[in-house]
Parts: structure tokens; C-alpha cells; sequence
């Protein structure tokens, strides 16, 4: 699956146990109604978002995560996560502006012309 949108925030690397880091990303998507996304990316995927910043509009693979916990009264509970793989830059749609539309000085009429000279168009 593929998030687009662009970064809202970057946070900074977080080492929740001595072998596992986390980073995590928020994406604003570009709809009707924006979605603020959190998506994570782990381990060696962390150093990916180095190079990322406020503003860029970027494309996400991500993986939907669930997992089931029972805590101690014996109650079942769900959580489900959004885990990044791979990020990647978007070209800003930004118009290209059109060349500007001929004049009547661009087309000025030839002046080497006489009418001794045949009409050999074909039109």
C-alpha cells in the first residue's frame, strides 16, 4: 500500500530498547478532507527519512500492522500500527507556465513578395 501527501513532521530517532530504534513520520494527505497519517519506520529504515523535511510531498510504501495484547484482568485488546518501508520524493505539480501566444509583431508580413512570382501552394 502507498500513502502520498506531504511530511507535516519528522520525528527525531527513539531507541525504545537496546535493539530496537523507531522513527516516526506524519504525512498530511491531499483530499477533500486531509488525514494526518503516523507511520512508523523501524531499525535500519530510520535512516531513511534523514534527508526528509516539512513541506516536500513524498510517496510512502507502508505495511499495516495488528497485534492482540491481554492484559492482567484477562481482557483481549487490539492495536494496529502503520510501518513504513520505503519513501520516496514526488515532482512538485507545479504548472509549467505556457509560452506566451504570438503577436502580430512576431508575424510581421514578408516584404520580399511580388506578385509576378507564381502561387505554387497547395492549398
Amino acid at each position: 500500500m502507498e500513502v502520498t501527501g506531504k511530511v507535516k513532521v519528522v520525528n527525531p530517532e527513539q531507541q525504545v530498547s537496546a535493539s530496537f530504534k523507531k522513527r516516526e513520520l506524519v504525512v498530511t494527505t491531499e483530499e477533500q478532507y486531509p488525514q494526518h497519517i503516523l507511520i512508523e519506520f523501524t531499525q535500519d529504515k530510520c535512516d531513511l527519512l534523514s534527508s526528509y523535511k516539512q513541506g516536500e510531498a513524498v510517496k510512502v510504501s507502508i505495511n499495516l500492522r495488528g497485534r492482540e495484547w491481554v492484559n492482567p484482568q484477562g481482557e483481549t485488546r487490539y492495536f494496529n500500527s502503520i510501518q513504513g518501508w520505503r519513501i520516496e520524493r514526488l515532482a512538485d505539480a507545479a504548472p509549467t507556465q505556457a509560452p506566451p501566444m504570438p503577436t502580430a509583431e512576431t508575424f510581421a508580413p514578408a516584404t520580399n513578395v511580388s506578385d509576378d512570382e507564381p502561387d505554387d501552394l497547395p492549398f
